[in-house]
């Protein structure tokens, strides 16, 4: 084999190896490409997704029209086809046009945009509130408007694991969420900056040691759903998960009454666990 040869088989094991390696990691689509986002299940993130598709569409039609006008210059204005090049130097129309058309683009693509950061950013009409604390490395959470109960939340360990639960995204006490239901999330942090990212949600909000930044979701299917923090804090930031269940209101009520049993006093039990983490 040559040395392009090689060359060129290393570089397809490595685009291999990436694809098919990665698209796996973190709980994302069932897309074997890895090309998607997770499933939606916020209003937010369902228009986040339309926005992608919107563009998605924009930006092919674009790279096409570039691609037909650059073959078509190549075969219409090489040398042999056009051995006596024009003088002009100016066409007002085609100037207005290739002013005014990306202009338009622009305007198509800001309003759903500007729409939906503003719709992302608050609610006015949330029915529940809580609040994520990051801590190197693990999440504290607060349910202010259910008996200001807190728990925190810690990575399971490989050899933990149960069937079913992912490595790196289980932990050992979920944060429960009723379904249909706004919810205000508030994030700040104890330590240094992190981040409180649920893709599913399409949510991402830092969390800034003494501020509190706020946004909303409201989850519309049961079931189980993992982030993780997504700003570098140090030497565990791989290791700080979320995990979200969404279940039915009933349920969500009968936990809330056994949460806050099971996590009373839990700040002076997790003392040591703490001093611990942050070693």
């Amino acid at each position: 084999m040559t040395t392009r040869g090689a060359s060129f088989a290393l570089f397809l094991s490595t685009l291999a190896s990436f694809v098919f390696g990665f698209s796996g990691l973190s709980q994302a689509t069932d897309d074997i490409w890895g090309t998607d986002f997770q499933a939606a299940v916020t209003p937010t993130m369902v228009e986040i997704t339309n926005l992608y598709d919107l563009l998605f569409i924009i930006i092919t039609v674009i790279t096409l029209l570039v691609l037909a006008l650059l073959i078509f210059v190549m075969v219409r204005f090489n040398h042999k086809a056009n051995p006596t090049p024009s003088t002009n130097s100016h066409n007002t129309l085609l100037e207005i046009v290739w002013t005014a058309v990306p202009v338009l683009i622009l305007v198509v693509i800001a309003i759903p945009s500007l729409k939906l950061l503003y719709a992302a950013d608050r609610n006015p009409d949330t029915e529940m509130t809580i609040k994520a604390i990051g801590h190197q490395w693990y999440w504290a959470y607060e349910y202010p408007d259910h008996g200001d109960f807190t728990f925190d939340a810690y990575m399971i360990p490989e050899a933990d694991l149960k069937e079913g639960q992912p490595r790196l995204l289980a932990t050992d006490n979920a944060v429960v969420v009723p379904v249909n239901t706004k919810i205000r999330l508030l994030v700040t942090a104890g330590d240094v900056i992190h981040s409180f990212a649920m893709p599913a949600f399409g949510v991402k909000l830092d969390g800034v040691p003494g501020r509190i930044n706020e946004t909303w979701f409201e989850v519309t299917e049961p079931g189980t759903y993992y982030g993780q923090c997504s700003e570098i804090c140090g030497t565990g930031h791989s290791f700080m998960p979320i995990e979200v269940r969404a279940v039915e209101k009933a349920e969500f009520d009968a936990w809330v009454k056994k949460a806050q049993d099971e996590f009373a006093g839990l700040e002076q039990e997790n003392a040591p666990l703490r001093v611990a983490a942050a070693q």
